[in-house]
């Protein structure tokens, strides 16, 4: 390697003085409308208050019984089944998997792999999971993942009730917000016939990032939503420079971001350490790889990802399986790549969009991504109900197959982690 030429790369200081100049200018828009927004909610330490409030179980509880009050006693159940022992410890799973093997074998719990399910779109299917995990002695999923219209969850209680439960079981989750492309604000896209207008993104196009802003921080104080999707350049900055103001947001940066090489994910990765805090942490604890990606590219990325001090902070997420319409070529299970890997690239997180494929084709209604975008009562009064839990269930099948896969070969996973101890 020519070192004299790799010198050549180095950023002078002076660099970080022009981008400090146009942070701190009091008279540049793009800052001044960002921290007005900011100021509607409080200074940041308002703000977290607001979210820790929020996101007590006592008051998401409280949400419930003015919305949904029938759902309290979904939670009461969930709460029940956690505290009498129900579902199967991580112990007992991987005899049940290895026999008496798996307790002379060492498992290393530093490459676990998180168990991620998306989308879980409604919270009645949070307890039929949880049904299917106590008669199968099969594991809750460590992560979950919601792309349903936040207005309308809010409006019929599933927003607090969710969140409930992910406190309850012991899982991370994701909210999808409602300020995306797909709301109308972005006039490329109108379907297959406007196909081009996709290559840019979904997109928060003009004055929808500040929008995506507000959203936010009104989910964030009212319910303690902390994390959320993130599908924009600008509202990744945005997510950014709001934590680094001292808001506790954090975010997953989606597959619709293309993030597909190395370099992407560099670029990626040098705003989320240039906007970190003093303690190393940033909002960026999720990275979506594109589909496309290969093994290789993440073993590179895990390099640079080491050497910014994140390898703890921002896990890899990548599809082991998709919904099998309208998304990616078909048959897409990449579920042996991940055991190629699991043992050596830290955080990552195997999500599971579909149900694996030679199961999914043979449905009368397969997983369909545009399924995420249905009105819930269009869903029922449709006939799919029963249809897109049916295909729920097949995803919670696919999320056991990889964790059955991964103790076969003596890999750690992370499940629901007040059920599975």
């Amino acid at each position: 390697m020519d070192k004299k030429l790799q010198n050549l790369l180095k950023i002078p200081t002076s660099r970080l003085e022009d981008i400090n100049n146009v942070l701190l200018d009091p008279e540049m828009t793009v800052m001044s409308e960002f921290l007005e927004v900011v100021a509607k909610y409080g200074s940041p330490e308002e703000i977290n208050r607001q979210a820790a409030e929020a996101s007590k179980l006592s008051s998401l509880r409280q949400r419930v019984s003015e919305s949904n009050p029938v759902y309290l006693k979904d939670l009461d159940w969930l709460i029940e089944q956690r505290d009498a022992g129900a579902f199967i410890s991580v112990a007992d799973y991987r005899r049940k998997v290895l026999g008496e093997k798996a307790d002379r074998m060492s498992f290393d719990d530093d490459f676990a792999v998180t168990l991620e399910i998306s989308a879980c779109q409604y919270f009645p299917w949070v307890n039929e999971a949880a049904k299917w995990s106590i008669e199968e002695g099969s594991l809750m999923p460590g992560r979950f993942i919601k792309v349903r219209k936040m207005k309308e969850q809010e409006a019929d209680g599933d927003l607090p009730a969710f969140a409930a439960a992910m406190q309850i079981i012991g899982a991370s989750f994701v909210e999808t917000l409602d300020t995306k492309g797909t709301d109308g604000s972005n006039v490329h896209l109108g379907g297959p016939e406007t196909i081009t207008g996709y290559f840019g993104g979904v997109g928060q196009p003009n004055e929808y990032a500040l929008k995506w802003l507000d959203e936010y921080l009104y989910y964030y104080t009212n319910y303690g939503i902390r994390q959320v999707l993130n599908v924009n350049p600008g509202t990744v900055l945005l997510g950014y420079l709001l934590h680094r103001l001292g808001v506790d947001i954090e975010f997953k940066i989606s597959v619709f971001m293309g993030n597909d090489n190395p370099y992407a994910a560099l670029w990626t990765l040098i705003g989320a350490k240039l906007f970190s805090r003093d303690d190393g942490s940033s909002p960026l604890i999720g990275f979506n790889w594109s589909n496309s990606v290969n093994n290789q590219c993440m073993e590179i990325t895990a390099e640079f990802r080491k050497s910014f001090g994140f390898e703890d902070v921002v896990r890899f997420e990548h599809h082991i399986v998709e919904t099998w319409k309208s998304i990616v070529r078909q048959p897409y299970n990449r579920r042996d790549e991940l055991l190629e890997i699991a043992d050596h690239v830290a955080n990552i997180s195997a999500k599971h969009e579909g149900g694996d494929p030679e199961i999914d084709q043979t449905r009368e209604h397969p997983t369909d991504i545009l399924d995420y975008f249905r009105d819930k009562e269009e869903i029922i009064n449709s006939g799919d109900w029963d249809h897109l839990t049916l295909n729920f269930h097949d995803k919670f099948d696919a999320i056991n197959r990889t964790a059955w896969e991964l103790t076969e070969k003596g890999l750690s996973f992370v499940a629901a982690q007040n059920l599975h101890r």
